[in-house]
């Protein structure tokens, strides 16, 4: 397995864990929805803002603007994954908008399939549909959800899938600026339908926590490591989140979680953690046949982590989602 792919399966399941607090937050911050997402987009902006002023210094507004196409598609497919995805959960369930968020990890591998023609793997594919069960069971899938509804919901999960392809496809895509611009997008789309003015200081101090940690770091991480793995490995280590949500709340709250949440969520886990493992091994095996020995995967391990802090610093190509569940859900839209 090369440093590359294990640093990217790094960066995304950070950022699922980070994603994954969402569920927290809207059980400890009391606003409507609307207002919440509002917040989260734009100080999640202003927190990657601020690491690109103190990284780029007078190159910064410079980084922000030049984004190329690739980085302006990138950021405006997740603005408008952000719109389908409020309104298909005005329009119908919110099981029925999870359970078709599932089927990222399948539509990221058909569309990365047509981008770059990189085919997943068999185990992948297996992975992913076993994945989506785990996240029917968690949520159910009721007939309370309407056409239009699932039909933006498709379309959320379609721009989530497109999002990943791009940041495989384009890794010159310029990481920091992209995710700011794409995390202030969905904030001004969210503020004329709340109420964002009408706040008091402590729902000032955890909307920005809010939005640093599950906006500008989840979305950062995301974006970074989805350079590193094939689109369906990407959307399927991001899955991890529908799991990871109710834990927090457990944790935080004493709020156990149903039996199908518990039975769903390990049929998640023990899906992915199979998976990752039998790359590992198989991929371990390949690099010691290829390597002989010597040190060489050792120094291109250790060289990826200032290969990332350059791509922070200069913007320069690398080189080659029960309540918690349900608030959070999905992740992988800023």
């Amino acid at each position: 397995m090369t440093s590359n792919y294990r640093l990217g399966m790094l960066l995304v399941t950070a950022s699922a864990v980070a994603w994954s607090t969402a569920g927290l937050s809207t059980r400890l911050i009391h606003l409507d929805s609307w207002t919440m997402l509002a917040w989260r987009g734009i100080f999640g902006a202003l927190g990657i803002v601020l690491v690109i002023l103190a990284v780029e210094r007078r190159k910064a507004w410079r980084s922000l603007i030049h984004l190329g196409l690739p980085g302006w598609a990138f950021a405006i497919v997740s603005a408008v994954g952000m719109i389908c995805f409020i309104t298909a959960l005005r329009q119908t369930s919110v099981a029925h908008v999870a359970v078709i968020y599932a089927l990222a990890p399948l539509l990221a591998a058909a569309l990365g399939w047509l981008a770059t023609r990189e085919l997943p793997t068999r185990s992948a594919v297996a992975t992913s549909v076993i994945a989506l069960v785990g996240v029917a069971v968690m949520v159910g899938f009721g007939a309370d959800g309407t056409l239009l509804g699932d039909i933006l919901a498709l379309g959320m999960t379609i721009c989530c899938a497109a999002m990943m392809v791009l940041a495989r496809r384009f890794p010159e895509i310029p990481t920091m600026s992209a995710a700011c611009w794409s995390a202030l997008l969905s904030g001004l789309v969210c503020w004329p339908m709340g109420e964002p003015l009408s706040l008091s200081t402590s729902s000032l101090s955890l909307l920005i926590l809010f939005g640093v940690v599950n906006s500008a770091v989840g979305l950062t991480l995301f974006t970074l490591g989805a350079r590193f793995l094939p689109p369906i490995e990407t959307a399927l280590i991001g899955s991890l989140d529908a799991p990871l949500a109710p834990l927090w709340v457990w944790i935080a709250f004493d709020e156990a979680p149903s039996a199908a949440t518990l039975a769903g969520g390990v049929i998640v886990f023990a899906a992915v953690g199979i998976h990752v493992w039998q790359t590992t091994q198989q991929n371990s095996g390949h690099d010691a046949c290829n390597t002989g020995g010597d040190d060489r995967s050792t120094n291109t391990k250790i060289s990826s982590i200032p290969q990332i802090a350059g791509d922070i610093r200069t913007q320069e190509p690398p080189g080659t989602t029960q309540r918690a569940l349900r608030e959070s859900v999905p992740p992988s839209i800023s």
